[in-house]
């Protein structure tokens, strides 16, 4: 089985989580980095889309203008010929299907309407109505920043790392934080904000927040491994205080590195909680607020001693989600051939 992945596989450029998924699927299938030329012109089963909007956006509105006509010339490939190729689409969030313009929003759900089967990380991710559907959690980070030194935790540090767009709350996290005047034992706090912003403006905001408050430490822009590595184990405690977690990478990359999350108490973050044992995942209800970032804390120090010294991530190893994959294809292609061969597929009315 050929199936080509909807990115191109260079290292520096790629999410993590593609690279690795894309090294575990292999020899078998045969795993192809997306190219134009290769989606249009070569012979592969599958096609697995991930944040499809990507493949919409050039550098320019003109390299943009070519990006959407060749989208809808593959959606012509993908659905023509003696055999259709099987579509299948993993939901790591929903945002790319709500921004864009009109046109941008139109050729995504054509690509919908044509997806042969879902794959969605959480089972509270929305899957349209009647559709084929997969849930296969987020792989873990361990052996990717397996090689990195550690660093050792500072007591009192907060941390929010990712990228940066208005609904994920980190104005609100600063200003909460900026009301928490020490830590559960009185010792000093800090606050870290690693990430990109989205704009300009949420760049500008986060910044102009910050400044009411020393403590409040910011660094935009994508950092490497080591320094995310880094960033991540010198906090004692990693906020994210975003509701739509859907495949929760950040959470998962968190506790691979074996740090404490805080999150609103979504039903995703709760499975989550259950998931990894105690002491590893903190809720809130309503607002975050300073003293919600001081229980936390106080409740991860009080739990170090009965919970495990890393959560349990056995359900998100590798090789699992890998052959978890495999079989997503086999069913997918199995859907297609179905749809399409005129012995086993009903007749048509009329």
């Amino acid at each position: 089985m050929r199936v080509l992945q909807s990115f191109a596989g260079a290292p520096s450029t790629t999410n993590p989580y593609l690279l690795q998924l894309s090294t575990h699927l292999g020899p078998d299938p045969h795993v192809l980095g997306f190219s134009w030329e290769r989606a249009l012109m070569e012979r592969y089963d599958v096609f697995h889309v991930h944040w499809p909007a990507a493949l919409l956006h050039g550098s320019t509105s003109l390299r943009s203008l070519v990006k959407r006509l060749l989208f809808r010339a593959l959606l012509l490939r993908l659905w023509l010929g003696r055999r259709r190729t099987a579509l299948v689409r993993t939901v790591h969030d929903d945002h790319g299907q709500r921004v864009g313009s009109r046109t941008e929003r139109a050729l995504l759900a054509r690509l919908d309407q044509r997806t042969t089967l879902w794959i969605r990380l959480t089972p509270a991710t929305p899957i349209p109505q009647a559709a084929h559907v997969r849930t296969i959690e987020h792989g873990d980070y361990r052996e990717w920043f397996g090689s990195i030194d550690e660093s050792p935790a500072m007591m009192g540090r907060l941390l929010f790392f990712g990228l940066i767009r208005p609904n994920k709350g980190v104005a609100h996290l600063i200003e909460a934080f900026t009301n928490l005047r020490s830590g559960p034992d009185g010792e000093a706090v800090s606050l870290r904000v690693v990430g990109s912003p989205t704009t300009t403006a949420v760049g500008a905001e986060i910044l102009l927040a910050a400044g009411a408050d020393s403590r409040v430490t910011v660094t935009l822009g994508r950092p490497g491994d080591a320094e995310l590595a880094a960033e991540i184990e010198q906090a004692e405690l990693v906020v994210l205080p975003y509701p739509d977690l859907h495949g929760s990478e950040a959470s998962v990359l968190a506790l691979s590195l074996a740090r404490p999350i805080l999150v609103p108490g979504t039903p995703v973050a709760r499975v989550l909680q259950s998931e990894v044992g105690a002491g590893w995942v903190f809720t809130y209800a309503g607002g975050l607020s300073a003293a919600t970032l001081g229980d936390a804390l106080t409740g991860f120090r009080s739990g170090k001693t009965g919970g495990g010294s890393r959560p349990d991530l056995s359900t998100r190893a590798w090789p699992l989600i890998a052959a978890q994959h495999r079989a997503a294809y086999a069913t997918a292609v199995r859907l297609v051939k179905r749809e399409t061969d005129p012995v086993s597929a009903p007749a048509e009315p009329g």
